[in-house]
């Protein structure tokens, strides 16, 4: 059997191609920065904080400057958000951030999800569900995630 240039060519190239094709079915497609992994925990743990309605874990989690927007448009800085978020008048029973997205672009982070809560109204107990799409900006405080901005829409 005689073998020439064009033969060994495509032979190379098929085996090339299998070669990367087998490699992109293992490596996942997009392995999360370590940006984004720290992040991923601060939202969590902004997460936990809201469920708890615990001030101390919120504040240290939030810019001094924060601008925290609700889907009525009302707007709070930190101390009115922290304020509102634990005066006890309501209690989460539940918060789902469904289908998160975290985009790093120096030292900002862009957080997009699906809010899916349920609140109880402690006057009355009444229950509350919200569903939400939420927009976080984050931004870098040396080696710190602080929340800097946050904005809501009903859906």
């Amino acid at each position: 059997m005689t073998i020439n240039r064009r033969d060994l060519a495509l032979s190379t190239l098929a085996v090339s191609t299998l070669a990367v094709s087998a490699l992109a079915l293992t490596t996942p497609a997009l392995a999360a920065s370590a940006d984004e992994e720290a992040v991923a925990k601060k939202v969590e743990a902004f997460r936990l904080a809201q469920i708890a309605s615990d001030p101390k874990a919120l504040g240290a989690l939030c810019w001094d400057d924060l601008s925290y927007s609700h889907s009525n448009g009302k707007v709070e800085d930190k101390a009115t958000f922290v304020t509102n978020a634990t005066d006890g008048k309501s209690k989460f029973l539940s918060i789902e951030y469904q289908d998160p997205t975290i985009k790093v672009i120096g030292p900002a982070a862009i957080v997009r999800f699906h809010w899916v809560a349920e609140q109880e109204m402690v006057a009355d107990g009444k229950k509350v569900p919200t569903n939400l799409h939420i927009l976080m900006n984050w931004q870098k405080q040396g080696d710190d995630w602080k929340l800097l901005s946050r904005a809501a829409t009903k859906l």
